[in-house]
């Protein structure tokens, strides 16, 4: 009898508790990524998004790769290739409202999962901004990745 298939448990990467704390203390230095963390050699533009918690009630932060594109900030929700969707796109599905820190400039927005033609295209984008994507994709083909548009909806007040 085949042993039963297990869940492969995730653990946020080591780099992202020292990313989330650069972005709160320095923005400006902590906008551009440097990917050699995970085996690239090139500076990535990231924004940091703050998400209410689902079940807490309780801000949530992410550092995400993204890309301005047609008015947009966009993300890909794909945990690495993991068979289920990052905290954070859950926690925008229960409230889309969120804010996003890009470098210093802090804005309010409004999630909204792409489809259709328009994913198809902004997937594209992204996968050329950050080629891991496709990698991250073959490690588990039967979910798709949300392509997320990160809506600007107003500025926030400055502590």
């Amino acid at each position: 009898m085949d042993a039963p298939m297990t869940k492969p448990e995730w653990k946020t990467p080591d780099w992202v508790p020292g990313h989330i704390e650069k972005y709160l203390t320095d923005p400006e230095a902590a906008h551009m990524w440097d990917t050699g963390a995970v085996g690239l050699d090139k500076m990535i533009p990231t924004l940091l998004l703050t998400t209410t918690g689902r079940k807490s009630g309780e801000p949530r932060h992410s550092p995400l790769i993204y890309q301005h594109l047609e008015g947009a900030y966009v993300v890909i929700g794909s945990k690495g290739g993991y068979p289920d969707h990052p905290a954070w796109y859950l926690n925008l599905l229960a409230a889309p409202e969120a804010e996003i820190r890009v470098g210093a400039k802090r804005l309010k927005v409004r999630a909204r999962t792409t489809d259709g033609a328009e994913r198809e295209r902004l997937w594209d984008l992204m996968q050329e901004a950050y080629p891991l994507y496709e990698v991250y994709k073959a490690r588990h083909p039967a979910r798709p990745f949300p392509v997320i548009a990160l809506e600007p909806i107003g500025d926030v007040a400055h502590d």
